[in-house]
């Protein structure tokens, strides 16, 4: 298995990238954390120029935070729904054209009935949305730093994916 300390390392790589194609297509970038606890808005804080495309992060942990707050609907929070949820409310509430979204269970126990290391993620950026559900291995922090790694990957190809399509179609934002 991968250190967490090493996944941390590709994840601080891949908000480079994040940053980079914010910096240069004028994304403004925010993330809805619950399960990664603010670690991603970590690695975007501390990425090349944030404050000039990152507007910020809601940390959700508890449940009646995200219905509340980012209008994730009653039911399960570990859900693709929820995920996606969040990455809508995050974008409302901060003004972002491109979000991911964590929501899932660390362990050590299961929650909602999922075994721990389950993590919906959800990308939205400029109108496309993507999702993801992961079952990583290992102890929570291990877990947790697998779900950073996940979830800037997605955002990042969605980010790239959607600039494709804009340039497909001839718009040139």
């Amino acid at each position: 298995m991968t250190a967490p300390e090493e996944l941390e390392s590709t994840t601080a790589a891949i908000a480079v990238e994040v940053a980079e194609l914010a910096r240069t297509h004028n994304f403004t970038v925010a993330a809805a954390e619950s399960l990664t606890g603010g670690k991603i808005a970590v690695q975007f804080s501390a990425a090349p120029d944030s404050s000039a495309w990152f507007a910020g992060a809601v940390v959700s942990y508890q449940s009646a935070v995200k219905h509340r707050a980012l209008g994730v609907p009653e039911g399960p929070v570990i859900s693709e729904d929820a995920a996606i949820a969040m990455a809508s409310g995050a974008a409302r509430l901060l003004g972002a054209d491109a979000v991911v979204a964590v929501t899932g269970s660390g362990g050590p126990g299961e929650q909602e009935g999922n075994p721990p290391g389950t993590a919906w993620l959800a990308a939205a950026v400029r109108g496309q949305v993507r999702t993801a559900l992961h079952h990583f291995e290992g102890d929570p922090v291990e877990v947790l730093a697998r779900t950073q790694v996940a979830a800037l990957r997605l955002l990042h190809r969605t980010m790239h994916d959607t600039l494709h399509d804009i340039r497909a179609r001839g718009d040139r934002r």
